[in-house]
């Protein structure tokens, strides 16, 4: 069920985001205590503000009333992914070379299941991630398909 409604948004609203020059990020439908949310994660170089948000929320709303890929009641939010937007694609690792990065393994590599650092290389098959432990620096080769989650890791 939860794949279907995904799918149907995504196709519902890459028009929507092409015709304003905007990327989507993520898309979420997801129950949080007894309600159910469908969340929409939207981007651009710079960033975007809080009324591309609200126009995409209304023409997607418009869109989804019309399909009806949800049935019963739900909330339908469209925002930024913010500062430490996930890294979904083998495009978006591309994109964010030189970025600092946090990164959850399947697996361990080296002991670890979590690595923070820069994103010096990727290949398509291989994330090359520059790290410290301490005051050392080391460099770890992450297969891509070993990556469970990635996102932008905010540095203070």
């Amino acid at each position: 069920m939860s794949s279907h409604v995904i799918k149907t948004t995504e196709e519902l609203i890459d028009p929507i985001l092409e015709e304003k020059g905007l990327e989507l990020v993520d898309i979420e439908y997801v129950k949080e205590g007894k309600n159910w949310f469908l969340r929409v994660y939207i981007d651009k170089s710079g960033g975007v503000d809080i009324n591309e948000c609200g126009v995409v929320s209304e023409q997607l709303s418009e869109k989804l009333d019309q399909a009806d890929p949800v049935k019963g009641a739900y909330f339908l939010e469209v925002s930024s992914p913010g500062v430490e937007r996930p890294l979904k694609s083998k495009d978006d690792f591309q994109k964010n070379l030189g970025n600092n990065v946090y990164v959850k393994l399947y697996e361990p590599i080296d002991g670890q299941k979590e690595y923070e650092g820069i994103l010096k290389a990727f290949d398509g098959n291989t994330a090359t991630i520059e790290y410290k432990i301490k005051t050392r620096t080391k460099i770890i080769e992450i297969p891509y398909d070993k990556i469970a989650k990635a996102r932008l890791a905010v540095t203070l």
